[in-house]
């Protein structure tokens, strides 16, 4: 039996594991590494947890310190492993550091690399995911891919050759794990342990980038849009942020505000599935939203799903609290038969084509 050694390190990769370590078993032996990038237990242990993923073989604890200093480190780490695992190929996903890390450190062991959610582009070197995608995508032997668009950007790239789309495996996780998270939440615990009491009309909204969130002004301007909303916003706070958020909120008095520590992804899920809008800078959770028929608004200046970006089911916005608003009273319009990111069916499709090139 092939031998694979998974890298993951972020939260997106934990969801992304859960469903496609379902399909690998059996067929491939699969070694997990966690990289600890996200090492909060908010952010990392629930997921392992809530979404019955074993547990990593290897965990490296390497988390904050500058982009070089945790990727020089993941590097050394991951080396470490591939050396004594000798396995047949390294599998990656997305676009963290824990990608790059282990795309440079296989390569260099002459170790193929197989790149999940491969081709995408914003089109903007001063992001740091785009660097890392592009280069992992680049270094890669195998390249899937979760949208038609991300295919034609590997096409132009002259990688075309190595890339296929298969379908965007965070829809298979929708699918799969929102059949177990139909009814409406009616409690979360907030900070402290406190019982918060859902509302039955909200907006769901998640804000952590550096662009909205390292200076005042801008999560200023989202707070002010969200609390004039006729209905509270609930928002689960990313750690670092924490103390910005709560400063905020207690300043200037926000009423309509829901501030709650980071929620497991089931959670998540059953949020979106029930909220009335919501106001993002996550990719993931556009994403999310548009699978649920949940009317969005991006607040980032980087188009990361062009596919959802129709019949204004999500719309790209700037941290003004005006246009916010203004984009979230736009009507969206539902095409049942238009699906950008496959049939749910992309885990099936990589494993079987892992099993075609692996011969």
């Amino acid at each position: 039996m092939k031998k694979i050694v998974t890298v993951i390190g972020a939260r997106p990769q934990f969801i992304k594991a859960a469903v496609l370590s379902r399909i690998l078993q059996g067929r491939f032996q699969e070694i997990l590494l966690h990289t600890g990038q996200h090492f909060d237990s908010d952010m990392s242990e629930i997921f392992f947890t809530e979404l019955n993923i074993p547990a990593p073989k290897y965990n490296l604890g390497i988390s904050g310190g500058s982009h070089a200093e945790m990727t020089g480190a993941m590097l050394v780490g991951i080396e470490k492993v591939l050396l004594e695992e000798k396995p047949d190929a390294l599998l990656l996903y997305g676009d963290t550091n824990s990608t790059l890390a282990g795309a440079l450190a296989a390569v260099k062991l002459h170790i193929p690399v197989i790149h999940v959610e491969a081709g995408n582009r914003l089109g903007a070197m001063s992001n740091p995911e785009e660097v890392n995608r592009i280069t992992a995508d680049h270094l890669s032997t195998l390249l899937f891919c979760a949208s038609k668009s991300a295919l034609e950007f590997l096409k132009r790239e002259n990688l075309g050759e190595r890339a296929c789309f298969v379908g965007n495996v965070m829809y298979d996780a929708f699918l799969h794990f929102s059949s177990n998270s139909r009814q409406a939440l009616s409690e979360l615990r907030g900070y402290d342990n406190a019982l918060i009491r859902v509302p039955e009309k909200y907006c769901y909204m998640t804000c952590h980038r550096a662009e909205n969130t390292a200076e005042d002004s801008t999560l200023l301007e989202i707070f002010r849009a969200v609390d004039s909303l006729d209905y509270p916003t609930i928002y689960p706070v990313h750690p670092r942020n924490r103390e910005r958020a709560q400063r905020l909120h207690r300043e200037y008095g926000f009423k309509r505000i829901l501030l709650l520590p980071p929620v497991g992804y089931l959670d998540s899920i059953t949020l979106t599935k029930h909220a009335a809008c919501v106001v993002t800078d996550s990719g993931g959770l556009q994403c999310e939203a548009f699978y649920a028929g949940v009317q969005c608004v991006t607040v980032f200046e980087h188009v990361v799903w062009p596919e959802t970006l129709v019949d204004n089911r999500n719309q790209m916005c700037a941290p003004r609290a005006a246009e916010i608003l203004q984009k979230l009273s736009a009507k969206q319009v539902i095409d049942p038969n238009y699906q950008p990111f496959g049939d749910g069916h992309a885990c099936e499709k990589i494993v079987d084509r892992l099993e075609r090139w692996f011969g």
